[in-house]
């Protein structure tokens, strides 16, 4: 497929043609974006918005474009007037490039779960592709907003590069050879820690040019929580245990400790998600085995080992810089890279990361209140457990000890459009609403933004 896109692309560009992106979000991973396409024939950035609008100017000079070549728009009749000059769009509301005729993709890549899900529905509302860099999102909202997408033969897709989608690659690789899935998983960057918070990691994020958030999500296991639960809602695979069993080991042990415990492994069950603290960062795995005589002979031939397990490995993913591919394989072919399924498999469900009293907020993920965990949705829903996209904002109600669940009962949720999607979604799931009334209710929501 990669050889297919490649040649398209080519020829998109000889004809003079070029697919047309907008960007949304345009910190590390969006300036990464506006890089990797000017390097690419066929497929431009050509609107990018971001609320520190110094942030897209800057961006797009890194990637090497001159800086007359971008103007901002504080409107769509500016958007317009800048699009149809050849130059590039600028701004800092979204609405102003999701919004823009000719555009034939969006990227989201904010982060932000409450942006994401509106720069999605509202993308998908104006007749555009929409690519997610926004795993909190998808994670939170992803069915539903895959299921309006369809209904507007439109793609929803996860990107390219990200660890759940080269788990993916892995996945359909052994699936389509007819090998029977033990476990998937990633390897983490950093050794676990649930207590850690952005102050405690703020000089190692400024070293390593990250937001403290951002490395404190990592650090704390929610974005691992995260990447797998989306694994999961895409493949129907599931966590064998909550949280997973994070393992550490190297990547030589995959093989063997995934497996069941009856053959001296750590597993329960066939067909989980996993990940495992180790040598194996930053790539991904899939264990996966078979009892034909004849295909564990070529398998041993081409050095896989004595089986029954044989663990699949790509040793990389390249983040931002493949999700321009997905762009394409949407555009070019319809197709998406990762796309939830039509209802949750698995949740990531918030944890209090210390003591929490009536009347205090829970902030951002990667912050100081809260933390995710994995677990199946309906083990999820019979807790009556609190997202993880939808706890920025809420108010405690009630004293919630540090390690407890996070309940829907135990909080006040803001008045926020992630929300109200996220009741669609639930009583979509639950047959208490039709696809039809489910639809209706997005299309307000979308032209309510």
């Amino acid at each position: 497929m990669i050889g297919l896109i490649k040649e398209h692309l080519e020829k998109i560009q000889k004809s003079g043609k070029t697919i047309c992106v907008g960007l949304v979000g345009v910190g590390q991973m969006g300036t990464d974006i506006i890089s990797q396409t000017k390097m690419m024939n066929g497929i431009k950035v050509v609107a990018a918005a971001d609320v520190e609008i110094e942030r897209v100017f800057r961006a797009y000079q890194i990637a090497g474009y001159d800086v007359n070549d971008v103007e901002y728009a504080s409107n769509h009749r500016m958007a317009h007037v800048i699009y149809n000059s050849g130059k590039i769009v600028a701004a800092s509301d979204y609405r102003i490039v999701t919004d823009l005729p000719g555009i034939d993709a969006i990227i989201e890549a904010t982060g932000n779960p409450e942006i994401g899900a509106c720069v999605a529905l509202r993308s998908l509302w104006k007749g555009k592709h929409v690519v997610m860099v926004n795993a909190e999102a998808d994670a939170t909202v992803g069915p539903i907003l895959k299921l309006y997408a369809d209904t507007k033969g439109k793609i929803y897709t996860l990107g390219a590069g990200d660890e759940p989608a080269a788990i993916k690659e892995l996945v359909d690789l052994v699936s389509a050879l007819g090998l029977e899935i033990v476990a998937v998983g990633k390897g983490k960057n950093n050794p676990l820690d649930r207590s850690a918070t952005p102050d405690r990691v703020k000089e190692e994020a400024l070293q390593r040019g990250l937001s403290p958030y951002m490395l404190t999500e990592f650090i704390d296991g929610t974005k691992t929580m995260i990447e797998m639960a989306i694994v999961s809602n895409a493949t129907g695979l599931i966590p064998d245990i909550r949280g997973m069993h994070g393992p550490c080991i190297s990547t030589f042990e995959i093989k063997n400790v995934f497996s069941l415990k009856k053959d001296g492994g750590i597993l329960n069950r066939l067909g989980v998600v996993d990940y495992i603290i180790g040598d194996l960062a930053p790539g991904v795995f899939v264990v996966a085995t078979t009892s034909h005589p004849r295909i564990r002979q070529c398998l041993k031939l081409r050095s896989m080992g004595e089986g029954p397990n044989y663990v699949f490995i790509r040793p990389f993913h390249l983040a931002s810089m493949e999700v321009p591919l997905s762009v394409a394989l949407a555009v070019l072919y319809n197709y998406p890279t990762l796309s939830p399924g039509k209802r949750l498999v698995s949740e990531v469900m918030c944890v209090a990361k210390c003591d929490l009293l009536p009347g205090m907020y829970l902030d951002r993920i990667g912050g100081f209140t809260h933390y995710g965990i994995i677990d199946k949705f309906d083990i999820a829903t019979s807790e009556n457990a609190l997202p993880i996209g939808l706890a920025e904002g809420a108010m405690v109600k009630k004293k919630i000890a540090k390690g407890e669940i996070i309940r829907y009962e135990d909080v006040v949720l803001p008045d926020k459009n992630i929300v109200k999607i996220r009741k669609i979604q639930d009583k979509f799931m639950k047959k208490e609403m039709s696809e039809q009334e489910a639809m209706n209710e997005l299309e307000n929501i979308a032209e309510s933004l």
